[in-house]
């Protein structure tokens, strides 16, 4: 059976984030309430294929047994370099990987990578098959067009002409960003293109999505699963089949997990640790002006005291 067919239509997942899907944060997923499938970070095979760059590659596609399934991320412009991280990716354990395709970010687009790939279909289709040599399910994700809505036909029929085992589709172009509301509208048809060309490919729904029960909808009009991605940051427990509020206390020991875990895991430097506390410290008396004492923490040390005199 494929990786992808495992799944009953419905299954969640997590989304690939840069500086935010590591080790530690996914545990922390795991512990609160654990999606159906995990996406590593980014990695790119530029950095690899290269003996400076391979160590950090090979920091970002660590993995714990417990997190399976878990689907490898990478991106980059150079199909060669797709075809060598793909077979390290099946040696290391993976089940399948997936093709960065819609990142918007400036300087992966100058690259030509990411969102950027949309604008050179021929090299995208050349990526994906020299990805497909490792013999791992590939999938990808990305995003409706670069500039204007109605790319999306052309870009996704060329993609799904090549049989994918899974696209993710986040319901914005490059251009937007996130600035404005995902185009749920567009799903009926992505769905009946999705049949029509590619009908054994797995679709994914991303953008805007925070609950399982917001994407219902779209499971309901022929989606095969759901794709949260900022929504974790507004709600650490936001994959709950039974949604329920959390306390202080349970939010505050979650943070705790997580700076354990960032500390185990041998995740440094300390700074991009701070991009989570908000997650945790939010929604409650006084925790803005803990999170701007959090802020100006240097070390673990620090931010653990100040988590004990929340609990005073």
């Amino acid at each position: 059976m494929s990786f992808w067919k495992q799944f009953q239509p419905g299954f969640t997942c997590l989304a690939p984030m840069e500086g935010v899907t590591d080790i530690a944060f996914r545990q922390v997923v795991a512990k609160a309430a654990r999606p159906d499938i995990f996406f590593t970070e980014f990695t790119n095979v530029n950095s690899y294929v290269s003996e400076k760059g391979r160590q950090n590659a090979l920091e970002r596609l660590k993995f714990l047994p417990e997190e399976q399934p878990i689907v490898a991320q990478i991106w980059g412009t150079k199909p060669e370099m797709f075809t060598e991280t793909a077979k390290a990716i099946k040696d290391l354990g993976f089940q399948a990987l997936d093709i960065n395709m819609g990142c918007p970010e400036r300087h992966v687009v100058a690259t030509g990578g990411g969102s950027g790939l949309i604008r050179t279909p021929e090299r995208a289709i050349e990526i994906i098959r020299a990805a497909k040599t490792a013999g791992l399910p590939v999938s990808v994700k990305t995003r409706l067009g670069y500039s204007k809505i109605d790319e999306w036909r052309g870009w996704l029929s060329m993609l799904l002409a090549e049989n994918l085992d899974a696209l993710t589709v986040h319901l914005r172009t490059k251009k937007e960003m996130s600035k404005v509301a995902a185009h749920y509208e567009l799903v009926p048809e992505i769905i009946a293109l999705k049949n029509e060309i590619a009908p054994n490919t797995v679709l994914i729904i991303n953008g805007d999505i925070e609950t399982p029960a917001d994407g219902q909808k779209f499971i309901e009009q022929g989606a095969d699963g759901i794709m949260i991605g900022r929504g974790v940051f507004h709600n650490p427990y936001c994959f709950e089949k039974e949604p329920k509020a959390h306390s202080r206390a349970e939010l505050v020991d979650l943070m705790r997990t997580h700076i354990a875990l960032y500390e185990q895991n041998g995740l440094s430097p300390y700074d991009p640790l701070k991009r989570f506390f908000k997650i945790y410290i939010n929604n409650f008396p006084g925790a803005s002006e803990i999170r701007d004492k959090l802020m100006h923490t240097r070390e673990i040390p620090e931010a653990l005291a100040i988590l004990d005199e929340i609990g005073e």
